[in-house]
């Protein structure tokens, strides 16, 4: 069995053949450019590939709404060119295969439940905090839509009584995004977070910010794993300061053993690591495939 993934970042593209217990046996990057030139690259990647099925985690905001005639379609993004593409639509006219369509971070919460951290359960939410913010569901054995799906990285937060800074969100400023991704630690402290030492004061804000939203997603969604993925988590001396804000800021009311006693193994980084986002296009393109077989 070979499935195509997609995994359609903002800045890259990551195309990838893997096989049904989530091996990723080839892949291949490049620039995310206008969407032509873009899928051009996908197309000419899978052609010769001979996939069963292809799943697709992208950027957004997408139209995940089977009966919508603009289903496959990315709506209002601002990357240019984007907004309003028919993304999937070109896709199928190429290949006569089943396809997964999903957000880039529903994709990798849904590759985490399936081989990854959050293997065998049936609820997880996994965070990316890199260029943005995103934020993928996964419940009650499946993932999480809705009105649109998702966009929990732009929630608003309660501002920490010493910070000043105005948040660099173009939508809302100083939501979740506007204070916490990569760009708002650049904007704010004039290098990327990357440059910053372990002891900046940069980390008290950020997991200030960060825990914030995670303590409202567990008294939401009351999920049994909470993974956090993207650039700045790369910064591993952050998780135990998120940590310990979550358990201040939920002060014994979740009473959970996972939360009071547990918590280093209830919010964790990818357990695929940096592959979550493309094993979890894998996971959509081998759920398209089985569920286009239950159809025949």
């Amino acid at each position: 069995m070979r499935i195509g993934a997609i995994e359609a970042g903002g800045t890259k593209f990551v195309c990838g053949i893997g096989n049904e217990n989530g091996v990723i046996e080839d892949r291949v990057q490049f620039p995310t450019e206008l969407p032509e030139q873009t899928l051009s690259n996908v197309i000419s990647y899978f052609r010769d590939k001979k996939v069963d099925a292809i799943g697709i985690g992208t950027f957004g905001p997408i139209d995940l709404d089977p009966s919508s005639p603009r289903y496959g379609y990315v709506t209002t993004t601002p990357k240019p060119g984007w907004s309003d593409y028919p993304f999937l639509p070109v896709l199928k006219r190429e290949f006569d295969v089943p396809f997964g369509w999903d957000t880039d971070v529903n994709a990798a919460a849904f590759g985490e439940a399936t081989w990854g951290a959050a293997k065998g359960l049936d609820s997880c939410v996994y965070y990316t905090i890199g260029t943005g913010v995103g934020v993928g569901v996964f419940a009650e054995g499946k993932l999480v839509h809705g009105l649109t799906h998702p966009e929990g990285g732009h929630i608003p937060l309660r501002r920490h009584p010493d910070d000043t800074f105005e948040g660099w969100c173009p939508y809302h400023g100083d939501c979740l995004e506007g204070m916490a991704a990569g760009p708002a630690l650049e904007k704010r402290w004039g290098v990327k977070g990357s440059e910053l030492a372990p002891d900046h004061k940069a980390w008290e804000l950020e997991a200030y910010y960060i825990a914030q939203a995670l303590s409202g997603t567990i008294l939401l969604l009351s999920p049994k794993k909470i993974i956090l993925g993207g650039g700045v988590m790369h910064q591993l001396h952050l998780f135990p300061l998120i940590r310990q804000q979550v358990k201040d800021y939920l002060n014994g009311y979740v009473r959970a053993r996972e939360v009071l006693e547990g918590i280093d193994d209830y919010i964790v980084p990818p357990g695929l690591g940096d592959n979550a986002g493309l094993c979890g296009a894998l996971a959509l393109g081998l759920q398209a495939l089985q569920s286009a077989g239950k159809a025949q």
